[in-house]
């Protein structure tokens, strides 16, 4: 019923030093529902769901306590508590379980010539290589090397928790000056 792929920060995806020291930050987060880093999500009975710890302007991350998991920001809706899912925090965990990114059948998709998609649903390149540890991504702007835990299954395949205009901003940041 809710899109969820699990992400990670753009500062903690990449594996370059210098790239992870230019990636763009998140965009401010919506007002929307009182979605917002910080904000307590309740299920619709008014119980906590867990807490907002980002969002990106189309996903925003909720952390139960046991699992951390990305839902579009269409999931939400509002009550007089704050912003609601129409899932509890049972439901949520489990089914956010069920996507786990290093499951056997999650890792026999990240092959060379897969598509990858960014946090904002576009595809943003494609794997060259990966081993246990780093996928190498080539994108139109070069090959970024990003840590495996970086990837996890989305809605349209193999995710990321960037955005294309993000992990750009961090190749560029990260090439040599000439």
């Amino acid at each position: 019923m809710y899109r969820k792929a699990f992400l990670i920060a753009a500062s903690a995806m990449l594996a370059n030093p210098a790239v992870a020291q230019t990636a763009a930050p998140a965009p401010a987060a919506s007002a929307a529902h009182g979605v917002a880093a910080g904000a307590i999500v309740y299920d619709a009975q008014g119980d906590v769901v867990g807490t907002i710890v980002s969002t990106d302007g189309t996903n925003a991350v909720v952390d139960t306590g046991t699992v951390k998991a990305a839902l579009a920001l269409s999931a939400f809706g509002t009550s007089p508590k704050g912003p609601t899912l129409g899932m509890t925090k049972a439901q949520l965990d489990a089914a956010a379980s069920q996507q786990q990114p290093n499951s056997a059948e999650f890792r026999a998709k990240l092959v060379p010539g897969a598509a990858v998609y960014g946090s904002g649903g576009t595809e943003i390149g494609k794997i060259k290589e990966a081993d246990a540890q780093f996928i190498t991504l080539t994108t139109p702007h070069g090959d970024a090397r990003l840590p495996i835990a970086g990837f996890g299954p989305g809605t349209n395949g193999i995710t990321i928790g960037l955005t294309a205009q993000q992990l750009e901003a961090a190749i560029k940041g990260a090439a040599p000056q000439k």
